[in-house]
């Protein structure tokens, strides 16, 4: 009778130990311990300055993990030179996925770097979530269920200048300045939408030019020549900084609406700031340094943490932030994952997004995402810079 009873507790045991393990749900690179996050990042090559991103969200994790974890589980993030390279992307995706075996991959920078691994990652069904790209590729649930963004689309900020416009000054005389590739034509593509029919007169002239072009002095050349009084400005970095300088330098003080990528600080002291004043961009996020979000809590808990796990950087710098945010949110939905740590799970819960605020937004602007539009912001606010920071406008919204 003993050994029935003894057979019988242990069949119990083993029974509820069962279902208790039924309840869990594991993609690879998850166990009772750890999820292992990978991510692909320019910290050398053209592009480095963005590797503040993965050091600051490298950072964040560091304490998470401080602190227990999630759910019990530590972080073993894992962030790669890609060099801003696409061949060098495909190399280090593929060995985030088949040697190191993480559960996702987050906040990759690029839109040629991501591209080049966005079927790959799908096909594997690892989540390429909250890609620091607002191309309008990735937002592609139907094809791409896996690859989620977490900027604005850049075609959204291509709509929101022309419904200022048309609201501001519907007569006006637009020079489109474009980088030849995705990244310029979403912008150009989102403005074009808007205006409509309106286009073929409110546009009197196209430049274009390429990222390894020298200099751009000769297409700011061309659209002042053209009459425009509104330069759209979809550059990036280093060009955006000459066309400030090349706009001083001729005496051209257009209506100057610059894409929200191109006005970090850092753009801005390169070209100079007085040669900046007037600037006019829509974005959604607080700026770090800035006098006016001085008492912020969410900036004054960021500028702690760059104390103490970032010492040697700049507590004010804006991508660092931004990373910091992303993080934040990333650890949010992991949490509510609970024991259903599945590819699936994660992306539900990243594409069902309601209201969803992050440290980094501006008052009033959140994520909303749904199965069918994975665009996590559909407002963004105008902002022109006074020659030191930055005054809101108004907020504007896009269907």
């Amino acid at each position: 009778m003993f050994k029935f009873l003894g057979a019988a507790v242990a069949a119990t045991a083993l029974l509820a130990a069962t279902a208790a393990d039924a309840q869990k749900k594991y993609g690879q690179g998850v166990t009772d311990t750890e999820i292992k996050i990978g991510q692909t990042m320019p910290y050398s090559g053209p592009a480095s300055a963005y590797g503040i991103l993965g050091r600051a969200q490298a950072a964040y994790f560091q304490m998470v993990n401080e602190k227990g974890g999630i759910n019990g589980r530590k972080i073993k993030f894992i962030s790669l030179d890609d060099a801003f390279s696409p061949p060098k992307t495909v190399e280090a995706t593929r060995r985030l996925v088949e040697d190191d075996g993480v559960f996702l991959t987050v906040s990759s920078v690029g839109t040629a770097a991501q591209s080049a691994v966005q079927k790959y990652l799908n096909a594997k069904k690892v989540p390429q979530l909250f890609l620091s790209t607002g191309a309008s590729k990735f937002n592609d649930p139907a094809r791409f269920p896996m690859t989620t963004p977490i900027l604005h689309l850049y075609s959204t900020e291509g709509e929101v200048y022309a419904r200022y416009l048309l609201a501001n000054k519907p007569d006006a005389k637009v020079g489109v300045l474009m980088q030849n590739d995705d990244f310029g034509r979403d912008f150009v593509n989102g403005f074009k939408k808007v205006l409509g029919a309106k286009a073929a007169t409110m546009i009197v002239r196209e430049a274009t030019f390429e990222v390894a072009d020298p200099t751009i002095d000769s297409q700011v050349l061309a659209l002042k020549a053209a009459g425009a009084d509104v330069l759209f400005d979809a550059s990036l970095g280093k060009q955006t900084a000459q066309v400030l300088k090349k706009l001083a330098e001729i005496g051209w003080s257009p209506m100057h609406l610059v894409v929200s990528t191109s006005v970090s600080r850092q753009v801005l002291d390169a070209a100079g700031l007085d040669k900046a004043k007037g600037v006019i961009t829509a974005r959604p996020y607080k700026q770090a340094g800035s006098p006016a979000f001085a008492n912020d809590p969410d900036i004054l808990a960021f500028k702690a943490f760059m104390q103490k796990y970032m010492p040697g950087e700049d507590p004010t710098n804006e991508l660092a932030f931004s990373g910091y945010a992303w993080a934040v949110v990333l650890t949010d939905l992991l949490t509510r994952c609970g024991d259903d740590l599945s590819p699936e799970n994660i992306v539900k819960l990243a594409t069902n997004m309601k209201n969803v605020s992050s440290p980094a937004l501006l008052s009033g602007i959140t994520y909303n995402t749904t199965p069918t539009d994975y665009a996590p912001i559909k407002k963004l606010r105008i902002q022109r810079f006074d020659g030191s920071e930055w005054q809101s406008i108004e907020d504007v919204s896009v269907d």
